[in-house]
């Protein structure tokens, strides 16, 4: 029997896949049908740094706009507060999951910057996470910054992170970087455990009747899995932490694929809004039947085994395969 047991953070998972941050990993119900179906490990739908600001904000102002009241009180309000804000929604759902499945539940906070929200990653921790997801989401579109001020946003925001958590932390990121492989070889050396390449953005397009801007692509295509192929592959054995593979994935080809690339785990999530999440076990069962047909016994006699950093010349074999596929090509 082929054996997918794998490490990832630090944490052991009963195999590789990820069910990535999102609709399908917001409620205990869903996560519960994620774990029966097979899944490894869960990131938890993001809460956005805007939110912890805003009703942190929210907060301070109700306590303050009183005209007198004890410091003492102020847990004590947080706590009693009729309606419950999406802040504390998310602290309860890590609880009730904890309590709900026996896979690791990896929080997920979507950030744009290093400012004020980050205590909240202790609130995480002490909810019972078993680790959280960064989800950096730096736009290339933003002019006001240069790349090395977008650079440095990512490192400012790691370190504020690790000031205050004890739990493994990993970094998503995207691949807009002038110089990708130096910058994630870099994040890699800060202390976080893992790095997932890559989020996916907002895909704008345009109606033609309304004149209105909308979304498009939301989901991600097999062939959107080139991308972070390739990058898993080039960084694979060349960075200090463990290596996602994210975006693409859609079948148990595409999931080999990016273990043989050096992938320590490999989050799905279109797939399964496609399929619906019991596709996981189809996935998980394709990738055993190729295991035993190669007789692999488990993952790690396989993972990285395409990685750039195993060829004898990479930059050359690189070349020779861009020559190979475009000399002769005919437009």
């Amino acid at each position: 029997m082929a054996e997918l047991t794998t490490n990832y953070l630090g944490l052991t998972l009963r195999n590789p896949l990820i069910v990535g941050s999102c609709g399908l990993t917001d409620t205990v119900e869903k996560i519960k049908e994620i774990e029966k179906a097979g899944a490894g490990a869960v990131v938890l739908k993001s809460l956005f740094e805007e939110e912890i600001i805003s009703e942190m904000e929210e907060a301070m102002h109700r306590m303050t706009s009183r005209a007198f009241i004890y410091p003492e009180t102020f847990d004590y309000m947080d706590e009693t507060e009729d309606e419950e804000d999406s802040v504390r929604k998310y602290l309860n759902l890590i609880r009730n999951v904890k309590n709900a499945v026996h896979i690791p539940v990896i929080a997920s906070i979507n950030c744009v910057t290093s400012q004020k929200w980050t205590y909240f990653a202790k609130e995480i921790e002490d909810a019972g996470a078993d680790a959280l997801e960064l989800n950096l989401f730096v736009l290339p579109t933003d002019f006001s910054r240069s790349a090395e001020e977008n650079e440095k946003l990512h490192f400012e925001v790691i370190e504020e992170v690790l000031k205050v958590v004890k739990i493994p932390v990993a970094l998503k990121i995207s691949y807009y970087s002038s110089n990708l492989g130096q910058f994630i070889q870099k994040l890699s050396t800060t202390g976080i455990k893992g790095l997932t390449l890559f989020n996916r953005f907002y895909s704008p397009d345009f109606n033609l009747e309304t004149y209105q801007v909308i979304s498009t692509n939301v989901l991600s295509k097999p062939t959107d899995l080139s991308i972070s192929l390739r990058w898993i592959a080039v960084m694979a054995e060349r960075v200090s932490c463990d290596l996602a593979a994210s975006t693409g994935v859609h079948d148990g080809e595409a999931f080999i694929k990016q273990i043989l690339a050096g992938a320590n785990a490999v989050q799905v999530v279109s797939a399964l809004y496609q399929h619906g999440t019991t596709y996981i076990s189809q996935i998980l069962e394709d990738v055993k039947k190729w295991m035993e047909h190669e007789g692999y016994n488990n993952v790690g006699d396989f993972r990285g085994k395409l990685s750039q950093a195993r060829s004898s010349n990479p930059a050359a074999y690189e070349r020779v395969q861009f020559m190979k596929n475009f000399r002769n090509f005919i437009y």
